[in-house]
């Protein structure tokens, strides 16, 4: 495949005055790499990688066009003259790369998060309408506040205009602001922005005319919306294209970017970065319903991982352009390489959620469980050729073996890697055969690639000792051993009929049909295990050393989980500690009142209890006394994002 075999795909197409040299768009998303409120080098880099990359488009996240919009600590504000530097060197460093670039105009309304100072902030809606997710009481804005905040739209188009961007989009998305005034439901107003659809599109009319009063011609103007917020007390699809419809009829509008979902509810939430359980492309009739009723120029963004799904999504007339944000955040050289017709050279994104918007949930800057360069472009810039070649032996053929064995083979090093097993992939081998993880074997697929295009030698089968390490006589010794399951001490542990879960889903034990699963960990595996015995007929119940099932893991992803654990009937006992066993009985107890807790009827016991590192190859290298790194799991056991980083490092310090 080539630029050829996506001929829709490769197309330009103009927006504005501006022409786009693609339809592959890296649209609007929580970066955390700003620097105190500014856009600094972090940022310019990271979106420079993906202009580089071969993105046509490139929509910077949110900026807040006025005070009252603080929404989380330390945002980008663009609510002042302040802001223009560093958008003038974003757009420069962009735009060398021949890339489109767009700045997202944000007020959040009642969708408050956090703020600058810890406090509770006060939140502005359309009505006095309360938030279910964030449990927000909003005040209603007044009149004289509602044309302030249209002025303070137009005048932070101006400034991005002056700092040399191409256009700005309207954050109408998920629940925020311009959405809340749509919103019949939210908004309750009896003035002329409530009651009638006119009315209620009349604040989003009234800024995009402010932003056309503040701007040349040619400025683009886009508006993000929610095809479908998927939420109680939600704007439904019908509601949207009736309202789309009439914006688009002013003829001020040059394109409409389509997703899913509300930051109002926590199922609606999930959409603003669907899981792997949600479809590829699974947004795309929305934006072609928009597209259809509006004729404006659409972004579609949902689950939109490789080129062919975006050619195909563009040529069945679904939309105009693809927003493949994680595509890029996983790889972003993902137009490059389809364009050179190197598509299975693409690092695929999996869709875990865990170092892109989990990062920025927990408060750090975006990366990728797979591409931990993501972010970090200034910190891990590209790996130097070695100086010297080396014989450089990786022990563990897991995501973390894995990495490090395809950085050192791409420096220049003779790499071998060697594992026990005869596939590759270690956990994540486990972790692709729970429910809706399936993409997860995409990590093991993508790093196989890496290797092989690096050249490493791959010896699956092979259970390294003293002798194979002697033999070998490696310069460097890579030690990414991975863990074993945790099977702790508990008074009854022979009475009962246990199990761990790396035996249940191997399929190594019959499992009793009433199950308890003791959950040290809190993440997916306790959740996961759970689902998968619940949906082939077992009764389920999940006791959890947190205070709720998926504590540890990326909200999206855990909320969606115990949604489904909740429809199969999985009965959940937060707060518990596992203690003790007998014939048909697990005994737990609770983790802060102490009190004992007897579940009765049990015919099997499945341990999710964490892991402990294997560390009998690092014990043979520290006797041999070889230079030797570790990596992952044998470390410390944790997940595949630190293991893949700690390959890169490994790779790139031999």
């Amino acid at each position: 495949m080539s630029q050829a075999s996506f001929p829709n795909l490769f197309s330009p197409i103009t927006l504005g005055s501006l022409t786009l040299r693609n339809r592959i768009a890296s649209t609007g998303h929580e970066t955390h790499l700003n620097e105190k409120g500014r856009i600094g080098d972090r940022m310019i880099a990271y979106h420079e990688a993906r202009a580089r990359g071969g993105a046509g488009l490139i929509v910077v996240e949110v900026a807040l066009v006025h005070p009252s919009a603080v929404f989380v600590a330390d945002p980008i504000r663009v609510d002042t003259d302040d802001c223009i530097p560093g958008y003038q060197q974003l757009a420069e460093a962009v735009k060398g790369h021949g890339s489109g670039l767009i700045a997202q105009l944000f007020h959040p309304g009642r969708e408050m998060l956090a703020s600058e100072d810890g406090t509770a902030p006060v939140s502005y809606s359309a009505s006095a309408t309360p938030n279910e997710r964030f449990h927000v009481m909003p005040r209603s804005m007044t009149p004289e506040m509602i044309a302030e905040l249209i002025s303070s739209y137009g005048a932070a188009a101006r400034r991005m205009q002056s700092a040399g961007l191409d256009g700005v989009e309207i954050v109408a998305s998920h629940g925020y602001l311009p959405a809340q005034f749509l919103n019949g439901q939210v908004n309750r107003r009896e003035d002329e922005y409530g009651g009638s659809l006119e009315n209620r599109t009349r604040f989003i009319r009234e800024i995009v005319t402010a932003i056309r009063a503040e701007t040349g011609e040619g400025f683009a103007v886009g508006l993000r919306l929610s095809g479908d917020e998927r939420s109680h007390e939600g704007l439904e699809p019908d509601e949207i294209l009736d309202a789309c419809e009439m914006i688009a009829s002013d003829g001020t509008l040059d394109y409409v970017s389509v997703v899913a979902g509300s930051s109002a509810t926590l199922a609606g939430s999930v959409h603003i970065a669907p899981p792997m359980y949600e479809g590829v492309g699974y947004t795309a009739p929305l934006g072609q319903a928009i597209r259809a009723r509006t004729g404006l120029v659409t972004i579609v963004t949902g689950r939109i991982n490789q080129p062919q799904e975006a050619e195909r999504i563009i040529a069945s007339g679904q939309a105009d352009l693809c927003g493949m944000t994680r595509a890029m955040i996983c790889d972003p050289e993902v137009g490059n390489k389809a364009r050179e017709g190197r598509v299975d050279d693409i690092r695929a994104c999996i869709g875990c959620n865990q170092a892109c918007i989990g990062h920025f949930h927990d408060g750090y800057p975006i990366s990728c469980i797979q591409n931990p360069v993501s972010g970090r472009e200034l910190q891990l810039a590209l790996p130097a050729m070695a100086v010297t070649k080396r014989r450089v032996m990786v022990v563990g053929g897991g995501p973390g073996g894995m990495k490090a064995a395809a950085v050192a083979a791409e420096r220049g090093h003779e790499v071998v890697l060697f594992e026990r097993n005869s596939r590759l992939g270690g956990q994540a081998k486990l972790a692709q055969l729970l429910p809706h993880r399936a993409e997860f074997g995409g990590i093991i697929t993508n790093l196989t690639r890496e290797m092989e295009l690096a050249g490493v030698e791959i010896r699956t089968g092979v259970s390294v000792d003293k002798t194979e390490i002697v033999n070998y006589a490696p310069d460097a010794l890579i030690i990414a051993t991975g863990a074993a399951p945790r099977w702790p001490d508990f008074e009854g542990r022979n009475d009962l009929h246990v199990a761990d879960a790396w035996q249940v889903l191997q399929g190594q034990v019959e499992i009793g049909k009433s199950v308890l699963v003791a959950d040290w960990r809190a993440d997916w595996i306790g959740m996961g295990v759970a689902e998968f015995l619940a949906q082939n007929g077992h009764h389920v119940r999940l006791a959890v050393n947190g205070y709720m099932p998926g504590q540890t893991i990326q909200m999206y992803v855990r909320d969606a989980g115990i949604g489904r654990l909740h429809s199969l009937g999985v009965e959940a006992l937060p707060y518990m500690r596992l203690f003790g066993a007998d014939e048909d009985s697990v005994y737990l107890q609770h983790i802060m009142s102490n009190a004992a807790e007897i579940c009765e009827n049990v015919d099997t016991l499945v341990l999710c209890q964490g892991h402990v590192p294997q560390t009998g190859v690092e014990a043979i290298a520290i006797g041999l006394g070889l230079e030797h790194s570790l990596v992952g799991d044998c470390v410390a056991p944790r997940t595949a994002e630190e293991a893949v980083l700690e390959g890169l490092r490994s790779g790139m310090g031999v």
